[in-house]
Order: C-alpha cells, then sequence, then structure tokens
C-alpha cells in the first residue's frame, strides 16, 4: 500500500524572496509602461513638439511660397513667348504670300527668255527696262528668301524656349504639390498633438499664448524713430519708405497667421513684410530667403533702424520688421497672430538685417 506524504511547504525565507521579486518585477513593469512609446506626453512636451512642427511647417511654407511665385513667372515668360511666337508666324505667312505674289508676277511678266525678248523687240530700249525689272525683281525675292530664313530660325528659338520653360514649369508644379503636402502634414501633426492634451492643458496653452500676445501688442509707443535704444520705448514709426512699411505693418496687428497668404487680411511671415513694402510702393520679393538679397545687410542689432528686415535661423526661413530695442513686429506661425516679440524668443538666431 503507498504511503500518502503531506507536501513540503515553503520556508520563509523563500515566500520572501519570491513576494520581493514578483514586487520587483510589477514595478520595472510599471516603470516600462510609463517610459513607452506611446505613452501620453504632457503639457510641456506637446508645446515643445507642436512648436518643432510649427517651425518646419514655415520652412515648407517659404519654399511653398518660392515655388508658387517661380510658377506664376514662368507662366507669364511663356504666354509671352507663345504671343511672340502667334505673332511671328502671322508675319512669316505674309512673307511667304509676298514671295509667292512676286515670283507670279515676275512668271507672268518675265516667263519668256530674256534673249528671245530681245530678238522679238522692235525697242531695244523696251527691252533694257524690262530686263533691269527683272534684276529687280529678282534681288527683291532673294532679300525676301533671307527675310523668310531669319523669322523661321527666330521661331524655331522661341518655340525651343517655350518647350524648355514648360518642362521647367512642370517640374515647379510637382514642387509645388510636393510643398503644399509637407506643409499640410506638419499641421495635421501639430493639430493632432495638440488635440491630444486635456481641455485644462488646451485653456492653459491658450492663456500662455494669450499673454505672449497682449504683452507686446501696444508696447508703449510714444513716439521716436531712430534705432534700438535700450532705455526707450518701441518707436511708432520709422523714416522714409521703411518706416511707411513699419506703419502698414503696425495696422494688422492681431491678424491671423495664414501659411501662403500676403494679406490684406492674413499673412504669413514673408507675406507681412512683402505686403507692407508693397503699402510704401516698394517691391521686394515674395519670400524671405529672396528678400535676403535685396539692399543692404545689418550684421549689427545696435545698427538696425526701425522698418528694417530681420532674418532669423540658418536657413533664412523666417523674417520680420525691426521695431527697435530689441523687438520685431512679424507673423509669428500658425495658431498666432501679427504681434511684437522680443527677438530673443524667436525661437531661431538672429542672422542678419537688411535695409531696403
Amino acid at each position: 500500500m503507498a504511503s500518502h506524504r503531506r507536501p513540503r511547504q515553503p520556508s520563509r525565507a523563500r515566500v520572501t524572496v519570491l513576494t520581493t521579486a514578483a514586487a520587483a518585477a510589477v514595478a520595472i513593469s510599471a516603470q516600462a509602461a510609463n517610459a513607452a512609446p506611446g505613452a501620453k506626453p504632457g503639457k510641456d512636451e506637446v508645446k515643445s513638439k507642436v512648436d518643432k512642427l510649427y517651425e518646419q511647417a514655415e520652412q515648407a511654407t517659404e519654399k511653398y511660397n518660392g515655388a508658387k511665385e517661380k510658377q506664376e513667372k514662368l507662366q507669364k515668360e511663356i504666354s509671352t513667348i507663345q504671343d511672340n511666337v502667334a505673332r511671328g508666324q502671322q508675319d512669316l505667312n505674309k512673307l511667304r504670300d509676298g514671295l509667292g505674289s512676286m515670283a507670279a508676277g515676275q512668271y507672268r511678266t518675265g516667263g519668256i527668255d530674256p534673249s528671245l525678248q530681245l530678238f522679238l523687240s522692235a525697242d531695244p530700249d523696251d527691252y533694257l527696262d524690262k530686263a533691269t525689272t527683272l534684276d529687280r525683281v529678282s534681288g527683291q525675292q532673294a532679300d525676301a528668301l533671307r527675310r523668310i530664313q531669319d523669322k523661321q530660325r527666330e521661331l524655331a528659338q522661341q518655340r525651343a524656349e517655350a518647350t524648355a520653360k514648360l518642362k521647367d514649369l512642370s517640374a515647379t508644379r510637382t514642387e509645388l504639390g510636393s510643398q503644399k503636402r509637407a506643409v499640410q502634414g506638419k499641421l495635421a501633426a501639430a493639430q493632432k498633438l495638440l488635440n491630444s492634451l486635456t481641455a485644462q492643458e488646451k485653456a492653459a496653452l491658450a492663456a500662455e499664448q494669450d499673454r505672449a500676445t497682449r504683452g507686446t501688442e501696444r508696447p508703449g509707443l510714444n513716439g521716436g524713430s531712430g534705432g534700438t535704444g535700450e532705455s526707450g520705448h518701441i518707436p511708432a514709426a520709422g523714416t522714409g519708405r521703411a518706416g511707411a512699411a513699419f506703419a502698414a505693418a503696425q495696422s494688422k496687428l492681431g491678424s491671423p497667421y495664414q501659411w501662403s497668404h500676403a494679406g490684406p487680411s492674413t499673412f504669413d511671415c514673408s507675406g507681412l513684410t512683402s505686403w507692407a513694402y508693397a503699402q510704401a510702393n516698394v517691391s521686394i520679393p515674395r519670400t524671405s530667403e529672396a528678400q535676403a538679397t535685396i539692399g543692404t545687410r545689418i550684421y549689427s542689432q545696435n545698427q538696425l533702424q526701425v522698418g528694417d528686415l530681420v532674418f532669423f535661423f540658418n536657413d533664412i526661413h523666417h523674417v520680420g520688421l525691426y521695431a527697435g530695442n530689441g523687438q520685431v513686429l512679424h507673423a509669428p506661425r500658425s495658431g498666432t497672430v501679427v504681434r511684437y516679440e522680443s527677438m530673443s524668443t524667436i525661437g531661431g538666431p538672429f542672422m542678419f538685417g537688411v535695409r531696403v
């Protein structure tokens, strides 16, 4: 008969070790869960990521603006060439018609061999007059042929130029679509992050944005028109056309940022500066990169004057108008409005200014 033994109970020490190990495993699992990539980011982390996405969206916006400007320029050039080709073809047809009429007339009046005409002519003077006329007609034909050949070469060159520009236009349109998708993708990613916040966190971010806007919206415009001036208030305007451009931009304080817009009610950064200078009857390029190539560069912030263009980030993708006292009047990014802001809080380094 088999014996029935009672199972051995684990020792108290072993139970303690197992319990401790289990607790440690739970703690490690909890830490791993908290550190998981899919964990919900906090407000500050979301803000940092959103700001980066908005910066990337602005970079793509300036590239989009550049491609759009190039597309418009190419379309105008192609239209001009095509008009020239159409007019040139009409001129060529007239030259050909003229040559045909000339040849028909010569055939009618000089179809008989000149030597035979001399033999049949009772009046030698009459023959000589006809021979001179025939020579003159032959010279006119040769000249007409040269003009036709010149016009044909000109039209061939214009058609080749139009073909090349149409190819460039096609590539530009492709780039335009690519940059548009890039902007929309960055903005959608930013919005998705913002949507992940709680109502309380969204309200806190909105309050921060409101303070940033109100803190610089009316910075004590008590006159003056000079440069930086560390102790004074921001001047109401500069002088000359730069001052007029600055005053125009001031009139748009509070207007919403909208990518690829250049007024009159919504703006991106270079849209605001190009619109403002247009109000002062000064035409400047549309993009920040192109605006950086005009006028006189100023590398010292102390030498800046109100209304000067000021550029930020290494790739020059952001531009505003200098407002004095280390401030810039600009359209910051999506979700903001045209406002004053300290140059030290733009988010990227000041590169240089441009005096238009």
